[in-house]
C-alpha cells in the first residue's frame, strides 16, 4: 500500500516530505569541545530567528565536527516518517523538537561564564547529538537505517549536501549534555536514549 500511495500521490502532483531525526553518541573526553560548536550554533540559530539559510550553515559545520570525530562514534539511531501534507510533517517536527528538548539535559547553554564558576570542570565522556529535519523530496540515504559507521557518514554528508541544495523545511538541533560542566553517565544514557544502538 505505501508504494502504490507514494505513486499515487507523485500522478497527482502531490509534494513529499520527509522528516527524519538522527541520534549521534560519542564517547571520549575529546569530544568535549564539540560542546563549544553546539552551543554556538544554538546561538546564531537564535540569533537569526529561525532562518533556514543560517540554520543550514550551522547544521553544515554540526555535521563537518561530527565527521572529524568519527573515531569516537560508539552507538547510533534513527527514525522518520513520510507525509504528502505539510501540517502533518509539520506537527510530526514539532513532537520530536519536544521529546528531543525533554532528553537528559538537552537545554543548550546560552549564557556566559559566571563570575563565580570554577575555571575547572568535569568534562563529560558522553555526548548525544539529535537532528531533526524536513526535507522537500526522497531522501534514500537518510530513509534507511543509520545505525552503521557507514550509514552515518553517509547520513552526515547527505545533510550536508542537502542544505546546498535548498531542500530543508526545518532543522533542529538538540544535545545532551547541553552544557560544559555538565555530565551524561553511562546509566543516564541508557536510561533517556534507550533506543541506540551500538556501532
Amino acid at each position: 500500500m505505501g508504494l502504490l500511495g507514494d505513486r499515487f500521490n507523485r500522478l497527482t502532483g502531490k509534494t513529499r516530505y520527509m522528516v527524519c531525526r538522527i541520534f549521534l553518541h560519542l564517547r571520549g573526553q575529546e569530544v568535549a569541545p564539540l560542546l563549544g560548536v553546539l552551543n554556538q550554533a544554538s546561538r546564531e540559530a537564535i540569533a537569526a530567528d529561525g532562518d533556514l539559510e543560517v540554520l543550514g550553515e550551522c547544521l553544515v559545520e554540526i555535521c563537518e565536527n561530527l565527521l572529524q570525530l568519527k573515531v569516537y562514534w560508539q552507538s547510533a539511531a534513527n527514525e522518520g516518517d513520510v507525509f504528502w501534507n505539510e501540517a502533518e510533517a509539520g506537527e510530526y517536527i514539532n513532537e520530536l523538537f519536544t521529546d528531543s528538548a525533554q532528553r537528559y539535559l538537552a537545554d543548550p547553554d546560552l549564557g556566559g561564564v559566571e563570575e563565580n564558576e570554577p575555571l575547572t570542570v568535569p568534562v563529560t565522556e558522553n555526548l548525544v547529538v539529535m537532528i531533526a529535519v524536513a526535507v522537500e523530496g526522497e531522501v534514500p540515504e537518510l530513509e534507511t537505517d543509520l545505525a552503521s559507521i557507514s550509514g552515518m557518514e553517509n547520513g552526515l554528508k547527505t545533510l550536508i549536501n542537502l542544505n546546498y541544495q535548498n531542500r530543508y523545511r526545518a532543522i533542529q538541533v538538540h544535545f545532551s549534555p547541553a552544557k560544559l560542566g555538565d555530565e551524561l553517565t553511562s546509566e543516564q544514557l541508557i536510561l533517556n536514549f534507550p533506543e541506540l544502538i551500538p556501532l
